[in-house]
Formats: structure tokens, C-alpha cells, sequence
């Protein structure tokens, strides 16, 4: 081979070999490039990490701490308090997960983010709570304050009706008692103006065929009875008419009487009792001494035997008689 080709050939190599030096060069640069680019991401990226940790941190330990804060004594809210650290705290452990991995740095972020946001949300529920219950207590106060009074105010309401009620018994007492004297008074002034009666006589009669009336004692004889007795002189009795009910009683004990014949009832005011009268007459009474004559005529045949008969005035009895028909 000549000089010619062999210096040739030389420099052909020395090219190629300038050339891949260069291409390798290059090619080192790029790698050196991209390592430190790599590098300085990474580096990056945990400084990030980093910092969203301490952020975590704290957001979640001013977030417990705002918290512990609303504690007080309602035992309700405390527990729910209890329960919104429990779920903040269980938050954060999700978002240590995260942090673990540079990948979910977005997601880590998000999750921080909700955290504080749910954070604020605890902290006004329980502040709004806290509110209300304060105005609850405050509330039942008043209402402990008007029960209170009202309850004074039933507890003197109930003093006075006992003392009206007290003072109602003894009135009511007292009137009875007024009713009782003015009843013993009144009975006493009734039974002092009874009229009473003497010469009280009973005579069976015959009717004729004419009219006239003959004496019988035979009682099969006897049409009709008749009863005459005198009054008597009594200052307090009032003037003006006086009613006098006649009872004829029968061997039998039995009250004649027929009520189409103007036999009816009285009340015995000894006894209280109702009792039947056989006749009624009445007379104008002046305080004196007169006669007063009635006669029972049954239509009726008598029987055999003794005879009761008496006289009421003002429901007490004013005299009495027998009589007796063979």
C-alpha cells in the first residue's frame, strides 16, 4: 500500500473516531442532563412531602385543639366532640397513607384541604349547639323561675281558698246551726198558737125518710156520724180562720176516709210523718171559746166496736176522744 493511502486511511479513522467521542459525548450529557433533572424533581417532590406533612400536622393538632376548646359540661356535646376528633383522626391516618407515596401528593393535598374543611364544620355544629343549649338553659331557667312563681302563687291561691273554704264551712255552720234555732223557735211559735179543743163528742145519726136525724147507738143503725168540740181561748194564735183536720179511726185501727168525701193527708209535725184525716172544718178563730161541729156520712154501713177519734191544728194534735157503737 502507498503513503498516499495509508495517511488516508488514517484520517478516515481519526474522523470516525472524532465523531463517536462527540456522539458519546453528547450522549453522556444528555444522561448527566436527565439525572440531575431526575434528582433535583425528586428532591423536589420530598421537599413537598415534607411540607404538606408539617401543614398536616398542624391543621389536625389546631383542629383537635379548636375543638377541645367548645369541651364544657353537657355531656351530649362532649361526646360528639369525642366523636369529630375520633373521624379527624382517622382522616389524618388516610392522608399519612397518601403522603407515603410522591404519587398522590394531588390526592394528599385534597384530602388536607377536606380536612380543614370538615374541621370548620365540626367547630360551628358545636358552636351552634353550644349555642342553643345555652339559650335552652337560659329558657328552662325562666321557666324554672316562672314555675316557681307560679307555684307561690298557686301555694297562696290555695292558702286563700283554704281560708275561704274554712270561713265557708263555719258560715254554712253557722246557718245551719241559725236554721236549726230558727226551725226550734219557729216550731215552738207553731206549736204555742196551737188551738186546742175540748168537749170533743162523737153521735151516731139515723137520717129519716123526711130528712131529720135521730141519735143511734147501735151501729147498724148509724148513717152518718157527727163530731162537734169547742175551741179554746190561746193569746197567741193568731185572728182569722184556723183549719182543723178530724180523724176517725175504726176498731180495726184503720182511718176512715174517702177522698171524694174531702178525706185527704197531713203531716203530723210531732212525728214528721204523713197521716190520713177523715174530715177538715174550718172556723174563724177571735182567741175565744166557740163551737165547731162536722159530720162524716160514708153512704157506708159502720162496724161494731170502740172508736178513736182525734183533732190536729197546725199539724199537731189538739185533742182526742173515743166512742163506741154496739
Amino acid at each position: 500500500m502507498t503513503d498516499n493511502a495509508n495517511q488516508k486511511t488514517y484520517l478516515n479513522a481519526a474522523v470516525a473516531a472524532a465523531v463517536i467521542f462527540f456522539l458519546l459525548a453528547a450522549v453522556l450529557g444528555i444522561l448527566y442532563f436527565k439525572a440531575n433533572k431526575k434528582g433535583s424533581t425528586l428532591e423536589t417532590k420530598n421537599a413537598e412531602v415534607e411540607q404538606l406533612k408539617a401543614e398536616l400536622e398542624k391543621d389536625y393538632y389546631q383542629a383537635l385543639s379548636d375543638l377541645e376548646e367548645m369541651r364544657g359540661s353537657n355531656e351530649e356535646l362532649n361526646a360528639l366532640i369525642e366523636k369529630q376528633k375520633e373521624e379527624l383522626t382517622s382522616q389524618k391516618t388516610q392522608i399519612d397513607k397518601l403522603l407515603r407515596d410522591s404519587r398522590n401528593l394531588g390526592s394528599a393535598r385534597a384530602q388536607i384541604k377536606d380536612l380543614n374543611a370538615k374541621a370548620q364544620q365540626y367547630l360551628a355544629e358545636i358552636n351552634q349547639l353550644r349555642q342553643e343549649n345555652e339559650q335552652l338553659t337560659a329558657t328552662n331557667s325562666q321557666l324554672t323561675e316562672v314555675n316557681t312563681q307560679l307555684e307561690s302563687s298557686l301555694t297562696q291561691t290555695k292558702e286563700q281558698a283554704d281560708s275561704l273554704n274554712a270561713v265557708k264551712s263555719r258560715l254554712e255552720t253557722q246557718k245551719a246551726q241559725l236554721e236549726q234555732t230558727t226551725e226550734r223557735l219557729s216550731e215552738k211559735v207553731n206549736i204555742a198558737s196551737v188551738v186546742k179543743v175540748d168537749a170533743l163528742e162523737v153521735t151516731g145519726l139515723k137520717v129519716r125518710n123526711n130528712g131529720s136525724t135521730t141519735r143511734k147507738r147501735a151501729a147498724k143503725n148509724v148513717d152518718q156520724l157527727e163530731i162537734c168540740f169547742n175551741t179554746t181561748e190561746n193569746d197567741v194564735a193568731p185572728v182569722g180562720n184556723e183549719l182543723f183536720f178530724v180523724r176517725i179511726v175504726n176498731p180495726d185501727g184503720v182511718t176512715l176516709a174517702i177522698e171524694t168525701l174531702g178525706s185527704g193527708e197531713f203531716k203530723n209535725n210531732a212525728t214528721g210523718e204523713a197521716a190520713l184525716y177523715t174530715r177538715t172544718a174550718e172556723v174563724p178563730y177571735e182567741k175565744d171559746v166557740q163551737q165547731v161541729c162536722t159530720v162524716w156520712a160514708p153512704g157506708q154501713a159502720f162496724m161494731e166496736g170502740a172508736y178513736q177519734v182525734e183533732v190536729y191544728n197546725k199539724g199537731y194534735l189538739a185533742g182526742s176522744s173515743s166512742f163506741e157503737l154496739r
